[in-house]
């Protein structure tokens, strides 16, 4: 619509920042105006409504495109060798959002040693769920939990016709949220905030956005069994802030309905007459080469087998916080709490950007590997 000449009212700065201005119930507000306009001229309010009405919508059509490629040549490193491309620098992250890291504990000491950190998002997986109301108890009496500490608690991942014994149990814990792993899980929590783990198996984005929206999940943990390309075009294709992934953990190698406490540390049957040695032993598997393979039951008397080393996906962190991910995961197994608060004050010093990847695996010698195996979460092979 042409400009017309105004006897009153004149579009000024003023009037045009009130108009444009109006853009409550978007993810957008008016910054800076420049009004370049040369003399006494209007415009009918419904037209500028309808101005800003278009370019709202131009706005969150240019969100929702992908991110463009672009063709970087590489440079050289510190050490005047060629630059890796798949490797980006570690930069201070103080102008981004404070990225969010959220702790998986296996017990009440390490669940002590996370409060003692400051940590404000708690996941509690106990071998007994009948203990997860005493953890939910401790965690909310404790004078070290912040105002904006929550705890969620995580039903056995495995779950047979006859077992909403078990959910009846997590559930009594009167937890913040839960751990969600199955689609059991999903109906029985349904009234409840809930978390989807990487059972759910998210690998792309139809996934994600199924179980997210369907399910009304806070966030859902990204599928172990991508590479970190794939991880990467998952977090340019989705919100990231749909998502957590889980960059420290021992590995869950398999789950057998063999119950390897009462095959060798009792003279019983099953867990009728067992003694339940489970909860008086630690209990490892000793593989050809030497490794100590952690073992641990759940309340069904399935047993998981976790690898012997803790694995690390810091190498990939700062390229994860620029693609927008906020949120990480930490998981322990039998860690000790001072190793649990050490391992966490590292991570925190890497995502604010102040040690690099190499340097946190290094000291805290873990396997330099995100996902089921480094040769699927590592960059392509390049000639």
């Amino acid at each position: 619509m042409p400009l017309a000449p105004a006897d009153k009212q004149p579009l000024r700065a003023e009037r045009l920042r009130e108009q444009l201005g109006r853009l409550g119930g978007t993810p957008f507000k008016l910054g800076e105006l420049k009004n370049a306009l040369a003399g006494d001229v209007l415009l009918p309010v419904s037209e500028l409504n309808r101005l800003r009405r278009e370019v709202v919508r131009e706005l969150e059509t240019q969100r929702a495109l992908p991110k463009r490629w672009s063709v970087e040549c590489g440079g050289r490193n510190a050490e005047g060798g060629i630059a890796d491309p798949t490797r980006s620098p570690v930069i201070p992250h103080a102008a981004l959002r404070t990225p969010h890291l959220i702790v998986l504990v296996r017990d009440l000491g390490q669940l002590d040693a996370a409060l003692q950190c400051g940590v404000e998002t708690l996941y509690c997986e106990f071998e007994d769920p009948k203990k997860y109301r005493e953890a939910v108890v401790r965690f909310r009496s404790s004078p070290l939990r912040t105002a904006q500490a929550e705890c969620f608690v995580a039903p056995p991942r495995v779950f047979k016709m006859g077992e909403e014994w078990t959910l009846k149990q997590v559930r009594s814990s009167e937890a913040d949220g839960y751990l969600v792993r199955n689609y059991d899980h999903l109906a029985f929590f349904a009234k409840e905030r809930c978390i989807g783990d990487y059972s759910l198996n998210i690998a792309n984005r139809l996934t994600a956005d199924y179980f997210k929206n369907k399910f009304s999940l806070e966030r859902v943990t990204a599928s172990y069994d991508l590479n970190f390309t794939q991880l990467e075009a998952l977090l340019q294709a989705a919100p990231p802030e749909w998502f957590e992934v889980t960059i420290h953990q021992h590995m869950p190698m398999f789950h057998m309905e063999h119950c390897v406490f009462c095959a060798f540390l009792s003279t019983g049957t099953d867990y009728t007459n067992c003694g339940r040695p489970c909860d008086k032993h630690d209990l490892k598997l000793r593989d050809r080469v030497g490794a100590e393979h952690p073992v641990k039951a759940d309340a069904g008397c399935r047993n998981t087998v976790f690898n012997a080393l803790a694995q690390t996906g810091a190498d990939y962190v700062s390229r994860m916080l620029a693609l927008g991910l906020r949120h990480f995961r930490l998981e322990f197994l039998n860690e000790t709490p001072d190793q649990a608060a050490q391992t966490i004050e590292k991570y925190r010093q890497l995502l604010r950007g102040e040690i690099t990847g190499p340097q946190l695996w290094r000291e805290l010698k873990l396997l330099n590997q995100l996902g089921v195996t480094r040769g699927q979460i590592g960059a392509p092979a390049r000639s």
